[in-house]
């Protein structure tokens, strides 16, 4: 082999030396990117499931606390001797951001109470004044007034969310809540007669316009804790509304 065929062969070489070593380096930085990506998947994947665990609805006990259903229109919900802290809920049957309220966060409410950690006092209202919605708020609202026994309010309380109209259309028939009336356990043959004749419609109009007025209620739902309306991100979460309210219990 002669000196040129040697100096070819050792470009060669180094040539394929240089090549190697790009391929190494572009292996490199493709193992870095990956686990890059990896790390940067598994804090977004770590974030939700943080965000989700918050905001996982609690299971609610067989058991509830005492309640009572006030003439005035406010019912409420608590063990003997709990006073503090307050929780109000101002809420409207016919509105849709009341029945996910109560979705996300009624059963933490409940629970609250059982658990003697509040005193819980709903407020249903009516908030509309355009029609279809406030003749179907007022509706439901004066049907819940029929219900004197406090189990049986709750039970009626939770069937009107669950079957809330559609806001463009007549919703809460009174021959319907007759019989979700039945299907909640209430037997009392006066609940069908104060129902179909809406005895307490004025009452249910008239407590909606006093207590929007005292507690300059803007919308429903509102709740407030201690009387200073909590922010929707905490009542809408129910581990920092728990949270919340077991730090002002203390």
């Amino acid at each position: 082999m002669g000196k040129g065929d040697r100096a070819k062969s050792a470009r060669e070489k180094i040539e394929q030396q240089r090549a190697a070593d790009r391929v190494r380096e572009r292996r490199k930085k493709l193992v870095t990117y990956v686990t890059a990506g990896v790390v940067a998947l598994a804090a977004v994947g770590a974030g939700w499931w943080y965000a989700a665990s918050r905001s996982q609805s609690e299971q609610a006990g067989e058991a509830l606390a005492p309640i009572t259903v006030n003439a005035e229109g406010a019912v409420v919900m608590a063990k003997e001797g709990v006073t503090q802290p307050v929780i109000d809920i101002y809420e409207d049957f016919q509105c849709p951001a009341c029945r996910e309220l109560e979705r996300v966060s009624g059963a933490t409410f409940k629970n609250l109470a059982a658990e003697g950690l509040a005193k819980v006092v709903y407020h249903p209202i009516t908030i509309f004044s355009q029609e279809p919605t406030k003749s179907n708020s007022v509706r439901a609202g004066a049907a819940s007034r029929c219900v004197p026994d406090g189990p049986q309010w709750m039970a009626f309380h939770d069937t009107l969310f669950e079957h809330q109209p559609s806001e463009v259309g007549e919703g809460f028939k009174l021959d319907e809540m007759v019989e979700w009336g039945k299907d909640a356990g209430i037997t009392d043959p006066a609940f069908e007669t104060c129902v179909t004749s809406q005895t307490y419609a004025k009452a249910q109009l008239d407590y909606s316009k006093k207590i929007g007025d005292e507690q300059k209620i803007q919308g429903t739902p509102t709740v407030k804790l201690n009387g200073t309306e909590l922010d929707s991100s905490v009542a809408f979460s129910p581990q920092e509304l728990r949270e919340t309210v077991t730090e002002a219990a203390k």
